[in-house]
């Protein structure tokens, strides 16, 4: 795509969101047509004609290309009335939401009193139409073919199993990907093309639409075939058997009929011309009822289309290659690519994968903290050692958050039985052991977030040493990284664990009911454990309505309060844990607290910087 300067963009996102005014006659503005459309950056036009364009897009908030294909609804030539229109749009929206591995998917679709806007799926390759314009002999070998009409074969069945027919199939509307996938488009469209002025009758194709369609009649499953029969015969013989410049040229080109397509292939199986001269009578009740019996016919001995599909692939990222390789030389490539989205960050926006890294390193770092420390009393004798096997812990733990939570319930488990008596240890054992486990099997093992953000609270109880420095910390991981419960009971739990893993280094191992309760049982860890688990809720709730917000109005007061919550949690915390003791409480003491406070809340912000405002429902 060439280098275009600001200016420039601007007019062309302008020039494909236009608004013009119409005839009354046209349906109301849908409202949420301009509120959609703000979400799409054009990045290049693919297809403009009379009838409509297509826009290659970036979404904004989900960072993937989209097309957008803008559907103009009056014609200039033909009057149309606002019922009629109307029907063609509600029949073109319910039409084009088939979802169907060989059907390109409709991410929304909606319209103003201008035009009506298709959201699709960006299908990175080439049409059925510029595949057969590049290759030798404008036509496929029959293996490609086979692996065509099967895919074909199979969406347009799915279609009419769901009572859709198609109208307008033509190698323009036949897509294939980079891997050989088939997908067709533009399901619906053809009623929209009628019923706004364009085209022929019924909106079809001259030179793939049946007689009935062409002069108006009554159309059902037999005319998608008719027009399915002439996309493989032109792609087989590498001629379109019916392209006129008129409808009744074609019609009368129809009547006299094809030409036999074994005087083109004198190899091609008999079944498959059989089926493409059945499929392409004039008369509808001389062709087959069904797109699978039409399938049936065609496809045996045809070709392999698996073969067929391996074949197109790499045809397609041959001819694409060069256009690929220019586009990354352009000029003002990386620009693009590295455009800061608020809603994903600046690292986000720069990988996919910001959010997942950022999980891993921090499950990973927490568990090898808390492995060394656990390792010290029953691993092996030198620090290095130790750290070569937390290390290594904590690097299976960044792979797999999940298993990094798993980890750290068995290490405190088998730390406090190897050196405490079992009778002792047995209490606290058994309920460190149920509730790890109802965590683990709830949350855990399915929510990488939930299990970083309990791995980290983990760490931070265990080094700090105080559970008021190391509460904020923990809310604001739990916030950032989970949801609702999932981020509460992470505080809560990781909390607690963390403690007792201090109290083991404390008691050189041993961890009776007396040293847990010790640990856990105390006005301090109480307070900040409680209040950890309701702040971090709160956040992580506060969180996902800033979100919402923000997808709704652009609006970002939301997060000024989310960063406040652990801030304020802190301060709390501070006086439920020492009520009596506050006013003897050293400047230092106060102020530590204070800073701990303002440092979570500045780590929010550098987050959503790093990560974006999106709040998914696991966080991460």
């Amino acid at each position: 795509m060439p280098n275009t300067s600001p200016s420039q963009q601007r007019t062309r996102v302008l020039d494909f969101f236009e608004r013009r005014p119409v005839p009354e006659r046209v349906p109301a503005p849908d409202a949420t047509a301009s509120a959609l459309l703000r979400r799409y950056r054009p990045l290049e036009t693919r297809a403009a004609g009379g009838f409509g364009s297509v826009e290659i897009c970036l979404d904004s908030r989900l960072q993937r290309r989209v097309a957008i294909k803008r559907i103009p609804l009056t014609s200039p030539d033909v009057r149309t009335t606002a019922e009629t229109v109307a029907d063609a749009l509600a029949e073109a929206r319910t039409a084009s939401m088939l979802q169907h591995p060989n059907i390109v998917s409709v991410i929304d679709f909606t319209y103003d009193a201008a035009y009506a806007y298709l959201v699709m799926e960006y299908v990175d390759g080439m049409s059925l139409e510029e595949f057969l314009a590049e290759v030798d002999g404008h036509s496929l070998t029959y293996d490609e073919a086979a692996c065509i009409a099967d895919a074909l074969v199979q969406a347009l069945t799915f279609a009419h199993e769901n009572g859709v027919l198609h109208l307008d199939i033509k190698p323009a509307n036949v897509l294939i990907d980079r891997n050989g996938h088939v997908k067709l488009t533009d399901f619906g469209m053809a009623t929209l093309t009628s019923a706004a002025g364009f085209g022929g009758a019924r909106g079809g194709t001259i030179g793939y639409m049946p007689p009935e369609q062409l002069r108006g009649d009554e159309v059902d499953e037999r005319t998608d075939i008719f027009a399915l029969a002439a996309v493989i015969y032109e792609a087989l013989c590498g001629t379109a058997p019916f392209r006129a410049a008129t409808p009744a040229d074609s019609e009368s080109r129809i009547e006299q009929g094809v030409l036999y397509p074994s005087d083109l292939l004198p190899d091609i199986p008999e079944n498959t011309e059989e089926a493409l001269l059945c499929a392409l009578s004039p008369s509808p009740r001389d062709r087959m009822t069904s797109v699978a019996a039409f399938g049936d016919l065609l496809l045996a001995g045809l070709g392999h289309a698996r073969e067929g599909r391996k074949s197109l692939a790499t045809m397609i990222a041959r001819l694409t290659s060069d256009e690929a390789d220019e586009d990354a030389e352009a000029p003002g490539r990386a620009e693009r690519t590295w455009e800061l989205d608020p809603t994903e960050g600046y690292l986000g926006s720069q990988t996919p994968h910001a959010r997942r890294i950022l999980t891993g390193l921090g499950a990973g770092v927490s568990v090898a903290f808390v492995s060394w420390a656990l390792l010290a009393l029953v691993g092996p004798d030198t620090a290095v050692a130790r750290g070569a096997a937390g290390a290594a812990i904590g690097a299976a733990a960044g792979a797999a958050p999940q298993m990094g939570s798993a980890l750290v319930i068995t290490g405190l488990i088998v730390t406090a039985l190897a050196g405490t008596p079992l009778l002792a240890a047995l209490p606290v054992v058994v309920l460190a052991l149920a509730l790890g486990a109802a965590w683990w099997l709830v949350w855990g093992r399915l929510d990488a977030g939930a299990s970083a953000a309990l791995v980290i609270a983990s760490a931070l109880f265990a080094g700090a040493g105080d559970p008021v420095l190391a509460m904020p910390f923990a809310v604001t991981a739990a916030a950032l990284l989970a949801q609702g419960p999932a981020a509460a009971s992470a505080v809560a739990l990781g909390g607690a664990l963390g403690s007792l893993v201090a109290a083991l280094g404390q008691t050189e191992g041993a961890l009776g009911i007396a040293e847990a309760a010790q640990a856990v049982v105390n006005l301090p860890s109480l307070a900040s454990l409680a209040l950890g688990a309701a702040a971090a809720m709160g956040a992580s709730a506060v969180l996902a309505r800033a979100w919402q917000r923000y997808q709704d109005a652009a609006k970002t007061g939301g997060y000024v309060l989310a960063s406040l919550v652990p801030a304020a949690a802190t301060l709390v915390g501070f006086a439920l844990a020492y009520p009596m003791e506050i006013p003897s409480l050293s400047p230092m003491r106060a102020a530590t607290v204070a800073a701990c406070g303002i440092a979570s809340s500045i780590i929010v912000w550098i987050y959503l910087y790093l990560f974006g405002y999106r709040k998914s429902s696991t966080g991460v």
